[in-house]
């Protein structure tokens, strides 16, 4: 293939919806740009036509009614500054406001870190330890998507090649969560290991993520009356990590015993 990608730049949502239905997976979705930028400049990408979302109106915005709804284009800082945010889900807020740098906050988009399935984002672990749900599109209609059945693999979804994720759901009410994150190296840097916990309703979550392929939830380990150094060691005996320049496998393991056991402390 020679030439430069096609630039799509749909005004419309059903516009958006009616070019992905016909190109399907030789659309590559734009919408804050920064992970496609990085995979492009690193040749990892080499896209035959760009899907832009700038354009489209009506998929920036922050509701909180009892439940959280966040669409698509809604950037992060946007998430991490909001009142509303900070005020029922503090810990999503801080999951969002730990990534990388302003910058990249103020471009990088929510639907957009859902959609890229980057193992080593912050946010995924957060959401799906909050209960969230992805609302994804198509010219089809219309169905929600819970965080731990959206990303599937390193880079792959569920999502079906004609569809969009255009909001994010999360539930509200009474809760308790904390997001970890341990960095390796520089302070911007991606995590080596992250860690989100939510208590809700007499419910445990532990997601750990930037371990392995997709955030790691492990129902069974996550008793409410446990110990957390139980805990702590029983994620890291389960989880099978990568091993990167951010860490050795063996390395997060022992990551993984101890920031679990942090982040459940911090929840007592």
């Amino acid at each position: 293939m020679t030439g430069e990608p096609e630039w799509l730049a749909p005004r419309s949502l059903d516009e958006a919806l009616a070019l992905k239905a016909e190109r399907g997976e030789l659309a590559t979705v734009v919408a804050g740009g920064t992970f496609v930028g990085i995979m492009v400049n690193q040749r990892l990408l080499a896209p035959v036509a760009f899907l832009s979302l700038r354009d489209v109106p009506g998929l920036d915005y922050v509701h909180a009614n009892g439940e959280l709804r966040l669409g698509a284009m809604t950037t992060h800082r946007t998430v991490e500054l909001s009142a509303a945010v900070r005020e029922g889900w503090p810990a999503l807020a801080a999951a969002f406001g730990l990534v990388a740098s302003p910058r990249v906050r103020n471009q990088a988009t929510v639907g957009g870190v859902l959609a890229d399935a980057d193992h080593a984002s912050d946010p995924p672990s957060m959401l799906l330890a909050l209960g969230a749900r992805a609302v994804a599109r198509s010219v089809r209609g219309e169905r929600e998507i819970p965080i731990e059945e959206l990303i599937v693999n390193f880079y792959a979804t569920s999502l079906d090649k004609d569809e969009l994720i255009v909001e994010v759901r999360v539930p509200g009410g009474p809760h308790r969560a904390v997001y970890r994150k341990f960095r390796s190296r520089s302070h911007e840097d991606r995590p080596c290991v992250g860690v989100a916990a939510c208590r809700r309703d007499g419910e445990l979550r532990v997601v750990v993520g930037a371990v392995a392929e997709r955030p790691q939830w492990l129902p069974e380990l996550c008793d409410p009356e446990g110990d957390p150094a139980e805990i702590g060691r029983a994620y890291a005996d389960a989880i099978e990590p990568i091993s990167d320049v951010s860490g050795s496998s063996a390395y997060r393991r022992r990551v993984i015993a101890v920031e679990v056991r942090r982040a459940l402390e911090a929840l007592r």
